[in-house]
């Protein structure tokens, strides 16, 4: 069985979280006050993933797919596995449909979609055919690249003169309601809910006592990236273009101008944006395809790959016609009903597998 490290574990989830976060931004309808939505979206987001972390716990060596069959039954539990299976599916196919029109209008105009993503999806296969430890060894080359080009763009952006600290005030000008609004349902489920994903990887990792620790550490990491990503653009162009833009932080790398020089950085920006969303994409297929694997019994993932891969590049191709639609249908019409796979199953399995727990621990002392 492959293993990662738990080194290996925080990198991942750190590149995961952050996906396609980088492209979009975060909590724009909070306005100036979106780095603090941005903070409270963390504070959500943490409490979620600690109700997964003590299902984890409370069962050992289980993966996701092995939850809802262990508390729930093989006649309930197994279609609940399923369901959340095709959920990841669809997932991956909408974080890789954001990077389809990002290229296009970006770097390469004109540039057909299918082609990016087709593109893409190969070099996605590849990683997903190599194995988790590949994948692993691969995220621990690229963070502290992609780290370093993110430290490189806030310092050259403060070089730049853009910065005008009025633009943040006066801080909850307009009260918590559009601070709420930014984290709740979706700041809190957009790659924070989403790290449930993960379920089907922590068994795989050599330490599991730290997972936890090391999940929330990265976590946290994530929302102060994050919010200083934020912070940066609405420093840089205020609170009404921030909100109105499509990509605020590749925007944010175009006003990086310095004595008429160092500009035109557009292709820093694309370069740590695709990378972080291969991540994201790669993991999320990885957790699919080895849940398919236990969930049919088979002794290789391999032969997965191919139709996973094949279904999820033309979901990403069809499942939105435009960026404001895909966009909208993520922050809108699709966020209250994500509570319940993401909040209201996980919280019930975890009461019944407390109370299961609890008689089963009494029986034992019954029996002793």
């Amino acid at each position: 069985m492959e293993r990662i490290s738990i080194t290996q574990l925080f990198m991942l989830t750190l590149l995961f979280q952050i996906g396609s976060s980088g492209i979009f931004g975060f909590a724009s309808a909070a306005g100036k006050d979106a780095w603090l939505s941005v903070l409270l979206s963390t504070a959500l987001g943490t409490c979620l993933i600690g109700i997964f972390l003590i299902l984890m716990r409370l069962q050992p060596g289980l993966t996701l797919v092995e939850w809802f069959p262990a508390q729930f039954g093989q006649w309930l539990g197994t279609p609940i596995s399923w369901f959340y299976m095709l959920m990841f599916l669809y997932n991956s196919s909408r974080t890789l449909g954001d990077v389809k029109d990002l290229i296009p209008t970006t770097i390469l105009p004109g540039t057909p979609n299918w082609v990016i993503l087709s593109v893409f999806m190969i070099a996605i296969a590849y990683a997903l055919f190599s194995g988790i430890e590949v994948i692993a060894r691969l995220g621990e080359i690229i963070l502290p690249v992609l780290l370093v080009l993110f430290l490189v763009e806030i310092v050259l952006v403060f070089g730049s003169d853009t910065i005008r600290i009025e633009r943040l005030q006066p801080v909850l000008g307009e009260g918590w309601d559009r601070v709420w609004e930014g984290a709740w349902p979706s700041g809190a489920q957009q790659s924070f809910a989403e790290t449930l994903e993960f379920a089907m990887i922590w068994t795989l990792t050599k330490q599991p006592e730290r997972i936890a620790k090391t999940t929330i550490l990265a976590t946290l990491l994530y929302g102060t990236l994050l919010s200083t990503f934020d912070a940066l653009a609405i420093l840089t162009f205020g609170e009404e273009v921030f909100s109105s833009s499509t990509y605020p932080l590749y925007r944010l790398v175009k006003t990086i101008s310095i004595a008429d020089f160092l500009e035109n950085l557009d292709a820093l920006g694309i370069l740590y944006f695709m990378g972080f969303v291969f991540f994201k994409v790669t993991l999320q297929m990885y957790g699919v395809i080895r849940g398919i694997q236990q969930l049919l019994y088979l002794s290789d993932s391999r032969v997965l790959v191919f139709p996973v891969s094949v279904i999820v590049l033309i979901l990403g191709l069809t499942e939105s016609e435009s960026t404001s639609e895909h966009i909208a249908s993520g922050l809108g019409s699709l966020a209250y009903p994500s509570i319940v796979p993401w909040f209201l199953i996980p919280s019930l399995l975890l009461i019944v597998t407390c109370i299961r727990k609890g008689i089963s621990g009494k029986q034992m002392k019954k029996s002793g």
